[in-house]
Formats: structure tokens, sequence, C-alpha cells
């Protein structure tokens, strides 16, 4: 499974982003995607996750209400939308997938939110 995000890059507090994350290779119809940041000097952490049939949906407590995730399953991409944006934000997000075989990673997107 290869995963390529897209959509990071510099943005003032307070304004958006948005989010990409494709998927390719050989997925299962039952698995879970979502982003993980990690700031300098922190551990990486999770933002959000939603499973395929995006019946669950989790959000690490500091971006609830602010971020939204979503998914697409006919292209295999997910949606991060960030809203109101915090120079906390500040870090690499990754995108992730995993299924009962094994965990994928993306190469990372910088998302940078000057204040």
């Amino acid at each position: 499974v290869r995963l390529v995000e897209s959509g990071g890059g510099l943005v003032q507090a307070g304004g958006s982003l948005r989010l990409s994350c494709a998927a390719s290779g050989s997925t299962f119809s039952f698995n879970t995607m979502g982003w993980y940041c990690q700031a300098p000097g922190k551990q990486r952490e999770l933002v959000a996750a939603i499973t395929s049939g995006g019946g669950r949906i989790n959000y690490a407590d500091s971006v609830k209400g602010r971020f939204t995730i979503s998914r697409d399953n006919a292209k295999k991409t997910i949606y991060l939308q960030m809203n109101s944006l915090k120079p906390e934000d500040t870090a690499v997000y990754y995108c992730f997938y995993s299924d009962s075989r094994y965990a994928y990673w993306g190469q990372g997107t910088q998302v940078t939110v000057s204040s």
C-alpha cells in the first residue's frame, strides 16, 4: 500500500488548510485511515482517524471542533479539513493506513501556522 499526501503549507493563525491522502495498491475493504502529527522534539500523536465505513471517527481533544476528517472510498482517499489553525498545530502530518495485515505510513507533509 502506498500513501501520497498533499495539501500542507504555511498559513496564518486562524486560517485553514485541507490535507489529502490517496492510497494505492492492495487495500482491504475494511481499514482505518487517518492522520498523526509530529512536532519538533515531540512524539508522534494521533490527530484523527476514520474507519472505511465511516462509522467510527476519532479526534484528538486538541482538534475537536476545528478539524474534520472524511473519506472517499471510491477514490481511496481521505481528507483532513483544518480550520481555525493555531501555531501549536505546526507539525509534520503523516497519513496512515491500517488493516488486518499491516500499517502503512505516508512520507509526511509539513503544516506551519504563523502567529
